[in-house]
């Protein structure tokens, strides 16, 4: 799969299921509030984190909110968003 750094890519539930090995727990990496964070691993071998974000009291603001932070910060140790 060719990346274009211009346009996000959408992975489908049963991508992403497979790339975290279907959300065991032994590959869960946190949990709070109602989030939880799996390790997973994209076809080109790069490891990644998927944020699950559970039930919300709010509308979309919480997702939103959570995207925007993550787009936002450059550190070398938070992974990039993608």
């Amino acid at each position: 799969m060719e990346h274009n750094n211009l346009m996000p890519i959408r992975y489908s539930y049963r991508e992403i299921k497979k790339m975290v090995k279907g959300f065991k727990e032994k590959e869960k990496l946190s949990e709070g509030g109602y989030k939880l964070v799996f390790k997973g691993k994209l076809s080109s071998g790069t490891f990644m984190a998927i944020k699950m974000l559970g039930k919300s009291k709010g509308n979309d603001y919480d997702f939103i909110s959570e995207v925007a932070i993550i787009g936002r910060i450059h550190h070398q140790n938070v992974v990039q968003l993608i």
